[in-house]
């Protein structure tokens, strides 16, 4: 991943791979099964997983970015590292893709589609907290990854270039925010959705899936295109901002076409 030099688009681009990284699928999986395990224990706090989860996470993220900004005189990201850390996300990817496809279509249809994540099922436990502290502390573990610390060990160092350790803290802060703005938004959503439990949520879910499928399959492909191709290296490069955008923008269309085609029936009159 290749950093732009002007400051305040390396910010504007941090922010919005806060946002890309809030759309983890282990984030939203992680953030589902909090939030119905809340819902039964605490409903007033069940909304607000989503955000609690996305500060515990992004502390580890702003921490490990001052701490590389600190040692970033002594210390460089080793050019393997990136490389090691895109077949990583390439591989992982491509199976919550294919995880969340087979989800959607194998989920009975009177029952919500639940969001798969390789380390959202493999910590399954960790989905039943219910402090603020302990939630957070979740996403905190979550992101202790290899994909996550290479990605702030790499911007960090960038920054260092732009001033030094507080050019680094707040690319931290600038991620931090991009990923509470989705992460925060995706747990009052699905609060709303288990609430429910209707015709409209059970739709909206499947949108939910198959857009999470297709957006890990689609950045999967991208990569790998990246990664081997020089032309589409090439063409990326001065268009992350846009690319980001494009995710986002996929991300809202899929939930307006999920509130759509739930609409649609009742407005024949049936539900």
């Amino acid at each position: 991943m290749d950093l732009p030099a002007d400051w305040f688009a390396l910010l504007a681009l941090v922010f919005l791979l806060g946002m890309k990284h809030g759309l983890d699928a282990d984030h939203l999986a992680t953030i589902d099964g909090l939030t119905r395990f809340n819902l039964g224990h605490a409903p007033r706090r069940a909304r607000w997983c989503g955000t609690l989860f996305s500060l515990g996470h992004g502390a580890v993220v702003v921490g490990i970015a001052v701490a590389v900004g600190l040692a970033s005189d002594h210390w460089q990201v080793p050019p393997w590292m990136e490389d090691l850390g895109t077949w990583v996300s390439i591989g992982f990817l491509t199976l919550l893709g294919f995880l969340n496809l087979r989800a959607v279509l194998a989920t009975p249809a009177g029952d919500m589609v639940r969001t798969i994540g390789v380390k959202a099922g493999l910590l399954h436990r960790l989905q039943q907290a219910s402090h603020p502290l302990t939630i957070a502390a979740v996403g905190a573990l979550f992101a202790l990854s290899f994909d996550t610390l290479s990605q702030a060990a790499l911007f960090a160092v960038t920054a260092t270039r732009h001033g030094g350790v507080g050019h680094a803290l707040v690319l931290g802060l600038a991620f931090l925010g991009g990923m509470l703005v989705v992460d925060g938004a995706n747990g009052l959503w699905i609060a709303s959705l288990l609430k429910r439990a209707d015709r409209r949520a059970r739709i909206a879910s499947r949108v939910m899936g198959l857009m999470v499928a297709a957006i890990s399959l689609s950045v999967a492909a991208f990569g790998l295109a990246r990664y081997l191709s020089a032309g589409v290296e090439g063409w990326y490069e001065g268009r992350e901002m846009t690319v980001g955008l494009g995710v986002i923008g996929a991300i809202a269309f899929s939930v307006i076409l999920g509130r759509w085609l739930a609409r649609t029936p009742r407005m024949a009159g049936a539900d």
